[in-house]
């Protein structure tokens, strides 16, 4: 019964997450008029103190045993460093109404951390794994030639948090702990852009309007609290389920984008998202079988959009 139990919590805390960053559009579309390189300061700035704050109250914070060991501390400072561009992509996506092609970067960032597993830790492919592989190349290629634009934007987030999740499985670190010093790091360029922008341009914070205000402050707590939830989820439930719902975060986006904000979704885009989305059922229906042939629970570590 327990077993049953904290798998149908793994459920509702994953579903959570992935609903949350789903909607996340909502939230940085509301800080339209501060621009993306003001709001990734303010939510790498929160996102620190935040952590900070939640670990100092847990009583976990040993940011020396993470920095003391150099293969750590490297991998710490190049994750942080693509969780920053990762976020600041994101939010640039966001607010110049590229949601669709956000969307499209995470639906094809499993199938790129595939092609790093390949490449990187010389993983072996099945033959339904390389064909999903290649469909879903097909479609960002079909979209650029028949678009007549290269989906940078999807391919960036894609790419920047594939890397992040490779160096967060190399590493095998926690995932908030990790956070907190991959915050620290940027946090003094951060404020230093806070700063700036409030003595040279008049940022933001405290000169628009107490709901920017809010909103400024609290994207930390908005990048962190989906984080945890998942982190929670995660290590409860198969990898076969994270894998089914990790799809719900870029099916929102994407209905978001199109439906309530009205961007172009042609028939270019159609096909395109077709090959992708048949590379992702291919991907599932294996991972669901690996999983499954395992019989092992596995953490995953995550920390975009």
């Amino acid at each position: 019964m327990e077993r049953v139990r904290q798998h149908r919590l793994g459920i509702v805390y994953t579903t959570i997450a992935f609903f949350a960053w789903g909607v996340l559009p909502f939230y940085w579309k509301a800080l339209q008029e501060v621009p993306a390189v003001e709001i990734l300061a303010h939510r790498i700035l929160w996102s620190f103190v935040f952590i900070f704050l939640v670990l100092a109250i847990r009583k976990r914070i040993k940011p020396r045993e993470l920095l003391k060991n150099t293969r750590s501390r490297n991998s710490l400072i190049v994750t942080s460093l693509l969780i920053g561009l990762n976020w600041l992509t994101y939010v640039y996506a966001v607010n110049s109404d590229r949601i669709v092609e956000a969307s499209m970067g995470y639906y094809i960032n499993p199938l790129f951390s595939v092609f790093l597993g390949i490449v990187i830790l010389k993983e072996r492919l099945n033959l339904v794994q390389l064909s999903a592989f290649v469909l879903a190349c097909t479609g960002v290629l079909y979209l650029t030639f028949e678009y007549g634009r290269f989906p940078w934007i999807a391919v960036l987030l894609a790419g920047a948090f594939g890397l992040y999740g490779l160096f967060k499985k190399t590493s095998n670190l926690e995932s908030l702990p990790s956070l907190l010093i991959e915050t620290m790091f940027l946090a003094p360029i951060a404020l230093g852009i806070i700063i700036y922008q409030a003595l040279i341009t008049k940022g933001a914070l405290f000169n628009s309007s107490p709901k920017i205000d809010l909103l400024l402050i609290f994207a930390g707590v908005a990048t962190t609290l989906p984080l945890y939830w998942f982190a929670q989820g995660a290590k409860r439930i198969p990898l076969s389920s994270v894998g089914f719902l990790q799809y719900i975060a870029p099916t929102l986006m994407l209905f978001i984008g199109v439906f309530l904000y009205h961007e172009t979704f042609t028939l270019a885009h159609v096909i395109s998202f077709g090959f992708i989305w048949i590379a992702l059922i291919m991907y599932s229906l294996t991972l669901m079988k690996t999983s499954r042939s395992s019989g092992g629970i596995t953490k995953v570590e995550r920390g975009a959009s």
